[in-house]
């Protein structure tokens, strides 16, 4: 008689390598046996079910963004990043006032009126591939135009464009087993600070036609008064938008080239109906979401399945885990461009008053850059020797896709 061996508890590390380089199974575990789970080395909290995630991502009154958008960050405020206080990490009613002075940016119709420019930037690059040769999807081409679309619209000029993007990779990495900023990373969001605070002068001396200039003549109320934004919260308006602008379309079109070699016929099936592009990036988002969890603070005491979450907790919201519930979605670890949509919404790009302004960019970015890339791509294989993840706080996607047309 063989005895079986006792099975470890689940653990889920968002700082290991396990983590960085996949953590579906994880999740599955997490979801069946700690819905409601603890990390006693972090000192975190996580839900990881659809029907907790959603609901605690919409609630700001209970799960607060007013200490940080990061473990680290909410964990030990004073040894976080030198950065401006931005939208991402505040709760209304500051956040709302703040919201207000960038939506405007970003509604379909003024979304509409920069598809020009991106397609513009896409296809500049798109003429540079050969894919017979072979490329990288993500190091020579989904990694570049993001970053160029959104310094852009700031008003970063073109020659300075690659340092920004420079920056914002050592900003995010993490090293497995670190919670903390690198060094190189610290650095580097000291420069980003100073050099966008640097560019506020420049445009107050000279304003041109960018969001920066814009922003300088915004007038917001604050404490019953009318007054302009500071220089310091227009350096967080611009580090914030510089960031999150550019890191979820990388990692979407990155992950999507490696899920459609995964799922060939999927692709066959874009390329003979290009009118499901855009039901193919929302199912690119559910199946691999660039952004896996949010940070949040509980303001009171939270009991779910039978566990008390204690107030003050940092709690993590798995995004990534929820859109992968099979509670919610049937069969959810395959991809599937037909899949019906059984929500109103798209959890990966936030829920309630923390939903992502720059969704609509997003989107047509990713609909721009999926046709170029089919028409560039009929049939292609990836070089799985060659894959690199990112090893990033908060992100999931790929550094390295090679990838090369099938003769």
């Amino acid at each position: 008689m063989r005895v079986g061996r006792t099975r470890q508890p689940v653990e889920f590390d968002p700082f290991s390598e396990e983590f960085f380089n996949g953590p579906y199974e994880t999740y599955r575990r997490l979801r069946d046996e700690a819905p409601v789970y603890y990390n006693a080395k972090w000192d975190f909290w996580a839900v990881s079910r659809f029907d907790d995630v959603a609901p605690a991502t919409k609630d700001h009154e209970t799960c607060s963004s007013a200490k940080g958008a990061t473990l680290d960050m909410v964990k030990a405020p004073e040894q976080s990043i030198p950065v401006p206080k931005v939208i991402i990490s505040m709760d209304p009613p500051e956040h709302n006032r703040m919201r207000k002075l960038v939506s405007s940016v970003f509604t379909p119709r003024a979304v509409a009126e920069l598809e020009g420019m991106v397609r513009e930037k896409i296809y500049s690059l798109v003429e540079r591939l050969d894919p017979e040769a072979g490329f990288d999807a993500v190091a020579d081409f989904s990694a570049i135009f993001p970053n160029q679309v959104i310094t852009t619209m700031l008003g970063v000029p073109e020659q300075d464009r690659e340092q920004i993007r420079h920056w914002l990779d050592l900003l995010l990495e993490r090293k497995p087993g670190q919670i903390h900023i690198t060094e190189e990373g610290y650095q580097a969001s000291v420069a980003t600070g100073m050099y966008y605070y640097d560019l506020v002068q420049k445009r107050r001396a000279a304003p041109q036609d960018d969001m920066i200039s814009r922003l300088i003549e915004t007038e917001i109320e604050r404490d019953g008064k009318i007054e302009k934004l500071s220089d310091v919260d227009i350096t967080g308006f611009a580090t914030m938008l510089g960031g999150a602008g550019a890191e979820t379309v990388t990692k979407l079109i990155g992950n999507a080239v490696v899920a459609f070699a995964d799922y060939p016929d999927q692709w066959q099936k874009l390329r003979a109906d290009r009118s499901k592009v855009p039901a193919a990036i929302e199912e690119l988002l559910r199946y691999e979401a660039p952004s896996q969890y949010q940070v949040r603070v509980a303001t009171r005491d939270v009991t779910l399945h039978g566990t008390t979450i204690p107030e003050g907790s940092a709690v993590l919201l798995i995004t990534a885990s929820a859109l992968r519930d099979e509670r919610v979605f049937a069969d959810p670890d395959r991809l599937d461009i037909d899949r019906d949509r059984v929500m109103g919404f798209n959890l990966a790009f936030g829920y309630g008053v923390h939903s992502c302004l720059g969704a609509a960019l997003a989107r047509m970015e990713s609909r721009i850059a999926l046709n170029a890339l089919l028409d560039l791509l009929p049939e292609y294989e990836v070089d799985r020797d060659g894959l690199r993840r990112v090893w990033m706080s908060n992100v999931a996607g790929y550094k390295n896709v090679p990838v090369r047309a099938k003769r």
